[in-house]
């Protein structure tokens, strides 16, 4: 199990990326350190893996389109594929630590088209209402499967049959989450349009957020009118596009700030955030600090 404190992406877009996946068993282990993550939390993103966690330690606010959830420690749950999510460690004396299995849905329905596939998997995975499925242990079903994702941490890469072994108990887990999930999966919501609109102007705001942008343009990159741009943040992300722009521009400037050297003037003009004065103020209102003191404190906790 890896011991992870930061978040990949691919270029110019916020799909998580997985650099230990590996093609021919596409799944990884992790334990999330999340005190250690810049600002303690993990910005908007997706992946096509799904998502299966347990709180060993702390709290954490879990955020989707949807709404949010908070997990203590002993709760857990399933982050569907491809679903836009956001977390963030509640502050407390004890450490914050997730513990995942990150895999993707070929590892337990073979090949595509396949009637387990099928039967037992696109169900769930297709289903736009469900974004994430919850787990607490007041539950007793509930309490079942998260004994189950707590067990399948302890099989050994080095042992023999590791990957079959590991593939019966996601496979045994899913099933028991498909059954959990019956009641949602009968509510029978469509897909909305605005889970890839709203993914189509976040890759562009990522890959352009150094220049000066307008409304026109970012939503021109999902083929919108400057009304249903406003329309889908909103209704997403619950910020404007705006909003969210120097959000983003602002946690580049943090993760910048805690990984490297530059100077706090290259940074600012290297975010879109223009003279290091401007840069200062709103860093300030962002982070309650000022990018050097920031700079200092994250350095500081090895991030």
């Amino acid at each position: 199990m890896n011991n992870i404190h930061h978040i990949e992406f691919h270029t110019g877009s916020k799909e998580e990326l997985f650099p230990d996946f590996s093609v021919d068993f596409p799944y990884i282990a992790s334990r999330a350190e999340l005190d250690k993550y810049a600002g303690r939390f993990v910005p908007w993103h997706w992946h096509k893996a799904v998502e299966l966690f347990y709180m060993k330690s702390g709290s954490l606010e879990y955020h989707t389109p949807g709404g949010k959830l908070l997990f203590p420690a002993g709760s857990g749950g399933l982050v569907n594929s491809n679903v836009l999510h956001m977390t963030r460690a509640v502050p407390q004396t004890a450490e914050n630590i997730q513990l995942l299995h990150i895999f993707d849905l070929s590892l337990l329905s073979g090949e595509p088209g396949s009637r387990i596939e099928k039967k037992y998997i696109t169900p769930i995975a297709a289903a736009p209402q469900i974004e994430l499925i919850p787990l607490f242990p007041e539950n007793a079903a509930q309490e079942a499967i998260l004994k189950r994702i707590t067990e399948a941490f302890r099989f050994s890469g080095e042992e023999f049959g590791y990957e079959m072994k590991l593939r019966e108990a996601l496979s045994e887990i899913w099933l028991m989450l498909f059954e959990l999930s019956r009641p949602m999966l009968e509510n029978g919501r469509t897909h909305s349009k605005s889970n890839d609109q709203i993914k189509l102007m976040m890759i562009y705001i990522h890959e352009h957020f150094a220049e000066k942008l307008s409304i026109a343009e970012l939503a021109a990159s999902a083929f919108l009118s400057q009304r249903e741009c406003f329309r889908v943040f909103r209704e997403c992300l619950n910020m404007t596009p705006v909003e969210y722009l120097n959000t983003y521009r602002l946690q580049t400037a943090c993760r910048m700030l805690a990984r490297g050297t530059e100077p706090v003037t290259v940074i600012s003009h290297a975010c879109g955030l223009g003279s290091s004065s401007y840069f200062g103020k709103v860093f300030r209102e962002y982070a309650h600090c000022t990018p050097s003191e920031y700079r200092k404190r994250w350095q500081d906790c090895d991030t």
